[in-house]
């Protein structure tokens, strides 16, 4: 997801009218569907789903709509959706656990973990490192042909052939000097996470983030069984189904560093308590220096390690927030540490519909937690 659309997710919020909760103290799914469901057909979208967390975890969820235009088979809060982009925090999280172990340092460079594949880039891209991939500030372009990359061996395998190739690849900018996103920078930060814990990314991210965390429904590509409708189907911009579904309905795995990510609703909530946690100093999956580095801009700007920051006066200071999409879902999600809680929203369509209907969904969440706090 690009930063220009990003930027579009500035909320806009809309007061909504607190509806009942359980005696546990937590509201039902369908307490947020109330609030989604006028989003969704303003906007269009198959579905939305949306969540409130806290530091302490899962406050409320919900889900509203169709798994699939053209047939009533209604989502559910506990449904499987992609979040695309969303997935670089976690990858810039577990890289910050190989740091912490030693395995790897933000200042580690391109060359220092493949000195044999970097012999034929250019000297820039060799001194390129981490922490610049991470930032988006190591000038790489934002993508490569990924179809081309052969689909031969482990997606370890199909990583380093993307290493063997960056012998082509010129720097569009001098390494910290601007900030250009790039889903490439991810792809080789992933490489070298691999490279130095000797295992395949995927298997790290399940080890490092997913298992302690208890995130048993986090998974990587498109969800759902072939040809069933037993998950949300994708849609294209148009509003229609996506060709099929399924574990290859995605970008290519390749690319799973930069965006392949796909969890249910109260997963993806681990992830956020946890970083809520980190940040406020609390116990939590990393030491509080890491999570200062994960959500601090370190060359300036407002792009930290996975996570944009912004100012709102609604979360006290300085927020996080990313987006993400495959082009057939999409996600956002907004972090605001100081006053511990954030909000999570996805959609099982991209294109603009998608991202104006996450937008507003989000800010109806923010103001619905500001209003149960009061």
């Amino acid at each position: 997801m690009k930063k220009d659309s990003m930027l579009l997710l500035c909320a806009a919020v809309v007061l909504a009218s607190v509806l009942g909760a359980s005696p546990s103290g937590r509201t039902s799914d369908k307490s947020l569907n109330g609030l989604l469901e006028p989003v969704r057909k303003a906007h269009n979208v198959p579905a939305l789903g949306g969540a409130v967390v806290t530091s302490e975890g899962l406050e409320a969820a919900g889900a509203t709509g169709i798994r699939k235009v053209g047939l009533d088979v209604a989502v559910t809060a506990d449904d499987e959706w992609h979040i695309g982009s969303d997935t670089k925090a976690m990858t810039a999280a577990m890289i910050g656990a190989l740091v912490e172990r030693g395995k790897l340092r933000w200042e580690t460079t391109v060359e220092e973990v493949f000195p044999d594949e970097a012999a034929s880039m250019s000297p820039e891209l060799r001194k390129v490192t981490l922490l610049q991939l991470l930032s988006h500030r190591s000038g790489l372009p934002a993508n490569i042909p990924w179809g081309l990359v052969p689909r031969r061996g482990t997606t370890r395998d199909q990583r380093l052939t993307v290493i063997r190739g960056l012998g082509s690849v010129r720097l569009a900018a001098e390494p910290g000097a601007k900030y250009l996103y790039s889903n490439l920078g991810y792809v080789i930060a992933g490489a070298m996470a691999e490279k130095a814990a000797d295992a395949v990314w995927e298997d790290l991210l399940r080890k490092i983030v997913f298992e302690p965390l208890g995130m048993t429904g986090a998974g990587f590509g498109g969800v759902g069984t072939p040809a069933r409708v037993d998950q949300p189907y994708g849609h294209g911009e148009d509003g229609l189904p996506a060709r099929g579904n399924g574990p290859d309905m995605d970008n290519p795995p390749v690319m799973g560093p930069a965006g392949t990510v796909h969890l249910r609703l109260a997963d993806w909530a681990k992830f956020a308590a946890d970083q809520l946690r980190g940040d406020r100093g609390e116990k939590a999956l990393l030491k509080p220096e890491t999570y200062k580095r994960l959500h601090t801009p370190p060359f300036g700007g407002d792009y930290a390690l996975g996570w944009l920051t912004a100012d709102r006066e609604w979360g006290g200071g300085t927020v996080l927030t990313h987006a993400g999409s495959n082009t057939m879902n999409y996600a956002v999600v907004w972090l605001a540490p100081a006053r511990g809680f954030a909000v999570l929203v996805v959609c099982n369509q991209g294109g603009p519909a998608a991202a104006k209907a996450c937008d507003e969904a989000a800010g109806k969440l923010i103001q619905w937690h500001e209003k149960r706090e009061k």
